[in-house]
């Protein structure tokens, strides 16, 4: 039972930061342990990060948005391989900003597939990163990280953000006030 409505998928789900993540692939394609991967990246670095759902999330269309929803009798828990249940903070649905596809253990991506770069599910077509599932879990959720940082830097640019403030951003982290500099008169070469 899903605590939304839409389509289920065998995948897993996370927020990071402000950004919904679907994770898809295989059955044993490392799914779960790139969730806990980003849980722990964000935690470390001060970002929110929570559990959508593990091994099974809905995904609905909504005012021209992805929401992922997780199963709400497994709200909160996730499997880690050879370890088993663990609990982890969830939050019952959020927006997926990034489907990330995981090749599976036998397979591999190409170095440098001639991949789409959106997916379209529910009729949304949503950014699409393809990792290869032979990679340590850690050096995906870097992968991960830098690509919604791109998207964020993207969405910033489009809504009128100056590239100074963006580069702050990106530099900071954090969003920062307008900056003098974009009202400042431009600087003569002696």
């Amino acid at each position: 039972m899903s605590s939304g409505v839409g389509r289920g998928l065998h995948a897993t789900a996370v927020v990071f930061g402000e950004s919904g993540v679907a994770i898809l692939g295989a059955s044993g394609s490392g799914k779960s342990a790139l969730a806990l991967a980003l849980l722990a990246r964000a935690r470390s670095s001060g970002r929110f990060g929570a559990l959508i759902g593990d091994d099974r999330v809905w995904v609905r269309a909504a005012e021209g948005k992805l929401i992922a929803s997780g199963a709400t009798h497994t709200a909160g828990l996730i499997e880690r391989r050879a370890a088993g249940v663990q609990s982890t903070p969830s939050e019952p649905a959020a927006v997926i900003r990034l489907v990330v596809e995981l090749s599976g253990r036998d397979c591999s991506w190409p170095r440098w597939p001639g991949e789409p770069n959106e997916c379209a599910l529910e009729e949304i077509s949503v950014p699409r990163l393809a990792l290869n599932s032979a990679l340590s879990a850690t050096d995906n959720a870097m992968s991960v990280e830098e690509r919604l940082e791109l998207l964020v830097f993207h969405r910033r640019v489009e809504r009128g953000f100056s590239l100074e403030q963006c580069a702050a951003l990106h530099k900071n982290r954090k969003l920062v006030s307008r900056m003098a500099s974009t009202t400042s008169e431009p600087r003569s070469d002696d």
